[in-house]
């Protein structure tokens, strides 16, 4: 019996290999997609980008989940009562969910109370320097924050009322981990990962793929009809393309500047020459990009607020979408808060729109020579040359020297962390669906993430907090009005553009479903192999 289970495994992990043959008798069912940016670990402490966001949320759950329309529902937790104090959260567990088949726990070994206390104080330790140690950081009670009840009840006690909660436990940090698991693993937990979710762990090369299979003992309803996941990672998008051109590979997502000319149109529609072979799906993506302006950088430009207006007004964000990205997304010009939240309102809020004699005027007024050798730097990534290149020169246009500085994104994002970079392109990607999350990078108790720019303005600030004490989420859209003015006003920040979401993937799937926040979703996936 072994040595014909053995077998069995070498079959499949063959199928998941490059070197498919297409020709054998018996298929299997298999999801595959590409990650441009590979996985750094699947241990959810660390899921904080969208690579390993995605990997997570395969193999894991937390408490509470996002549905489709980003409404908070139930996961783990059956049900939830928050006290009148909005101090207590009290979470009834579901009895039937068992964590994944390992050598390190015991067979059917069923999620208790006790597991979310050990998983969510792990977030916040300072033994694993877990990047979303912030979402509970001033938050929670610093004594007793997480409470195993009993078995099936699970409680979470605030320092003070945070009414976005229940949206940041909706993210991976907040998933729920076996303790004895990490204790046999210890660091190699992050690749060999344990959890609840519809598909667990078979296999990681790490830079070359990674392997799941279905969990026949999922304790939620799935409507997919798959054997496994295969993620590639593919760091060069247009060859991704190739593969998804050749039948290799059956997703994509986000669209690279190299081939979109050979997908989509104009207007950001696929091409008709390749209806036949490819389904195409957007919506609004709850994503911002922006350059940011390190606040506490002295002898600079940028601490003027005048030129910082000056190039807010410079930039055609319409013609830079046409250009760059055929029109998938929209200018940022009304507010930071994006599109696809309810707080977004360009009527109220408005924004920077293209206009070179307001900017020309403010460049004047804050006393930059345009006759001097003083030189703005921008620090990007690859990635993101071609938009930074664009914006550049339309800044040249009105008389301000760029230079561009190209660095690995990891970096990057350690010398924002670090306040070491004074001009960085940036992006955030919302972590809940709430105004809350954005206007939380602008909050200057708020350390660097979120707040990458040292912001810090006392109304704004007043404003925020006045904001987190009202419990209807809509009285909450004019407080979060007046902040966004007082960012346009004050411009920490180079307005671009508001994301949207571009999936690409073969005639063969079914189910896929797009969201605000751009989280895979594979329960309802159906692929159709028959031919």
């Amino acid at each position: 019996m072994r040595v014909g289970l053995g077998i069995l495994i070498i079959i499949f992990l063959l199928y998941f290999s490059s070197c498919l043959n297409k020709q054998r008798e018996e298929k299997y069912n298999v999801f595959h997609y590409n990650q441009p940016n590979k996985i750094t670990s699947l241990d959810p402490a660390f899921a904080k980008s969208q690579n390993n966001i995605w990997a997570c949320n395969h193999i894991y759950n937390g408490l509470v989940k996002l549905d489709d329309s980003l409404n908070i529902k139930p996961s783990i937790a059956k049900s939830w009562q928050i006290d009148e104090s909005g101090l207590v959260y009290t979470f009834n567990l579901k009895s039937n969910v068992a964590f994944h088949e390992s050598e390190c726990i015991e067979d059917n070994r069923v999620v208790q109370a006790s597991d979310f206390v050990y998983s969510l104080n792990r977030i916040i330790s300072d033994d694993i320097n877990s990047p979303g140690s912030w979402i509970f950081s001033e938050k929670v009670d610093s004594i007793n924050p997480f409470l195993a009840i009993d078995d099936s009840t699970f409680q979470i006690k605030l320092r003070e009322p945070f009414l976005p909660l229940m949206g940041i436990l909706t993210m991976q940090y907040c998933s729920v981990i076996p303790e004895e698991c990490v204790k046999s693993y210890g660091n190699k937990f992050r690749s060999n990962p344990v959890g609840t979710g519809p598909f667990k762990f078979k296999k990681w090369i790490e830079d070359q793929g990674l392997f799941l299979l279905t969990n026949h003992n999922y304790f939620e309803d799935v409507t997919h009809n798959l054997d496994g996941i295969r993620t590639s990672f593919i760091a060069d998008e247009k060859i991704a393309f190739l593969e998804l051109k050749k039948g290799n590979i059956d997703f994509i997502s986000g669209i690279e500047s190299s081939f979109i000319n050979e997908l989509l149109d104009s207007d950001g529609q696929l091409l008709n020459s390749l209806k036949g072979q490819f389904k195409m799906s957007k919506s609004p993506y709850l994503n911002m990009e922006y350059f940011g302006i390190n606040m506490s950088n002295e002898g600079s430009p940028l601490r003027n607020k005048k030129f910082r207006q000056a190039l807010n007004w410079a930039i055609d964000r319409d013609l830079m979408l046409q250009t760059l990205r055929n029109n998938i997304g929209k200018p940022a010009n009304a507010g930071f808060i994006p599109r696809g939240l309810p707080s977004h309102n360009p009527k109220i809020v408005k924004g920077y729109i293209f206009d070179l004699i307001k900017a020309k005027n403010l460049l004047k007024e804050s006393g930059y020579d345009v006759h001097s050798d003083q030189v703005i730097t921008i620090s990007t990534s690859q990635d993101y040359l071609d938009l930074t290149t664009f914006v550049a020169r339309q800044w040249e246009n009105i008389g301000i020297k760029v230079e561009i500085e190209l660095m690995e994104s990891a970096l990057l994002r350690e010398g924002m962390r670090n306040s070491d970079i004074p001009f960085f392109r940036a992006s955030w990607i919302a972590d809940y669906p709430e105004g809350e999350n954005f206007m939380s990078m602008f909050y200057s108790k708020n350390p660097a993430p979120p707040n990458y720019t040292r912001f810090s303005n006392e109304e704004f600030d007043l404003l925020y907090e006045e904001a987190l004490l009202i419990d209807e989420a809509s009285e909450r859209y004019p407080v979060y009005h007046e902040m966004e003015k007082i960012l346009i006003d004050e411009a920490p920040v180079i307005f671009l553009f508001y994301d949207e979401t571009a999936l690409i993937y073969n005639h063969s799937l079914k189910g896929i479903r797009e969201n605000g926040i751009n989280l895979l979703n594979a329960t309802s996936i159906e692929k159709d192999i028959s031919n």
